[in-house]
């Protein structure tokens, strides 16, 4: 299921450095791989999806966690939570929130 990505002011600002350190050029490729995995199959085996208990949503949600990277210090990783989706008339749009795209706490 196609889903649409929200960018939190974290999340926007975090990609933004990213993509103005030309030493990160790596690194900005992995994340958004799996910012493209999020869109199209949050369930793939790569992105080790798991609820990441250590955070919650301003609304009390559930924030879960994805993979840039895996096996690395200080691997990247995608915070998340679910939501809001967009109604098109009879239709919903589900939508992810990325909270946050940051080294492993």
């Amino acid at each position: 299921m196609k889903r649409e990505l929200i960018f939190s002011a974290e999340a926007a600002k975090n990609l933004r450095q990213l993509e103005s350190n030309p030493a990160a050029e790596g690194i900005l490729r992995q994340v958004r791989k799996t910012l493209g995995m999020l869109e199209t199959n949050i369930r793939h085996p790569a992105l080790h999806t798991h609820k990441y208990d250590s955070l919650e949503g301003p609304n009390g949600e559930e924030v879960f966690e994805a993979y840039a990277q895996n096996r690395t210090a200080g691997a990247y990783r995608i915070f998340f939570l679910y939501g809001p989706d967009r109604v098109e008339g009879k239709r919903r749009v589900p939508r992810l929130t990325i909270v946050a795209i940051t080294p492993q706490p």
